[in-house]
């Protein structure tokens, strides 16, 4: 069982590494690892199904990934962005409440993306601002 789940996980991961072989200015790290994770969860709670859909959902396309994130965490620091306290733990999936939170543009030079991003419990994290869901935690 273990190795059928180990070849599907692999196939859900070629998405990924195909999306980052197209873009090396930092995709590699967060599509594949983000896929890779993916895969791993969606095989653990959904079987050979739960491991394809997690492997592709996993690879967030528009998210702040490579080298970029650390400028993106610095751009965020220079903004005094404030931050909007949040009893839950910040996690990716973890949707926010409609009032309250301050969404702000990502700019270009940080990647073309859909997202919005602001600050969560003194962590910048990217949302997405149609279902205000965090699809990434910037670390």
């Amino acid at each position: 069982m273990f190795k059928k789940l180990a070849l599907i996980a692999a196939i859900a991961v070629t998405p990924a590494v195909a999306f980052a072989q197209q873009n090396p200015q930092g995709a590699q790290g967060g599509a594949v690892s983000g896929g890779a994770t993916g895969a791993v969860g969606g095989a653990i709670v959904g079987g050979p199904v739960g491991a394809v859909v997690g492997g592709v959902g996993g690879a967030v396309v528009g998210a702040i990934i490579g080298d970029q994130t650390p400028r993106f965490r610095q751009y965020v620091v220079e903004q005094r962005v404030p931050s909007y306290t949040y009893d839950e733990p910040v996690v990716v999936g973890t949707v926010l409440p409609s009032d309250g939170v301050v969404y702000r543009e990502v700019p270009r030079e940080y990647g073309a993306t859909e997202y919005r991003y602001t600050v969560v419990n003194q962590r910048p994290v990217l949302v997405d601002p149609r279902t205000r869901r965090i699809v990434q935690v910037i670390e």
